[in-house]
């Protein structure tokens, strides 16, 4: 049994934004290209950014919804932002990171730390996991929590990089300690993601809107999609086959 990419996201600044691509090269051992390059520690943050830390020294769609609102574009160093809320900008992180937290700044709640601070680790993408991983997501497992919350939902809320058509739901939990080839890559599933907040929030206004945490302890889990670790690197497209070794 086999299915087909449908969809690879990229999600530049942690928890700022998403980007869909039509195709990328993964290598060993790294993130998606391009993917949590950047996160933004907050003023209660004690990390110096000089190495990976837990998903709570950041500004995330947990705590401040309408940051699920942002999406981007990345080019180069340059990060392209659009909200509804706000202008559009078009910044380097590296070197313009005071333009960025004035932007940011009306979209985080008055009650939480705001942001202070654009970390970077080289070669090490921001994920939520404490390895280089990229997420992936199965659209049977999202339909099921649309139906199961009688409306439907943007796979966007999920944050993941690879979704795929065409198999059952929750098979992607029957993954874990397996390889699993997407196109010319080849991942080893490592673990179950278990869900936040964020993904209560609509990608399109920033308003929590949806119980996706109560959908999923339906099934006696708040469990979405998969990290895998690349082990073979190689090039992954959209309709790709997607299929266990």
């Amino acid at each position: 049994m086999s299915g087909t990419v449908s969809a690879l996201w990229r999600h530049p600044i942690k928890s700022h934004g998403r980007e869909a691509l039509d195709q990328v090269t993964v290598n060993p051992g790294q993130t998606m290209p391009g993917d949590r390059v950047w996160a933004i520690a907050h003023e209660a943050s004690k990390i110096d950014g000089t190495e990976w830390a837990p998903c709570a020294n950041f500004s995330r769609g947990a705590k401040a919804p309408k940051l699920m609102a942002i999406a981007a574009e990345l080019d180069g160093n340059q990060v392209k932002l659009s909200h509804p809320d706000r202008p559009d900008l078009s910044f380097e992180p590296d070197t313009q990171q005071d333009v960025f937290l004035d932007w940011v700044q009306p979209l985080m709640p008055e009650d939480r730390a705001a942001s202070a601070r654009i970390v970077r680790v080289p070669g090490r993408g921001m994920t939520d996991s404490d390895y280089p991983s990229i997420s992936l997501c199965n659209m049977a497992s999202h339909r099921a929590v649309e139906q199961q919350l009688g409306k439907s939902l943007s796979p966007v809320r999920w944050r993941g990089n690879i979704w795929f058509e065409g198999l059952p739901l929750w098979e992607e939990f029957d993954w874990l300690g397996r390889d699993i080839q997407i196109g010319e890559a080849v991942l080893h599933v490592r673990e179950r993601i278990t869900r936040c907040l964020a993904t209560t929030a609509n990608p399109e206004t920033g308003e929590r809107d949806a119980d996706t945490l109560g959908a999923l302890n339906s099934w006696d889990h708040q469990d979405f999609g998969v990290y895998a670790e690349v082990i073979r690197g190689g090039e992954i497209r959209l309709d790709d086959e997607v299929r266990v070794l």
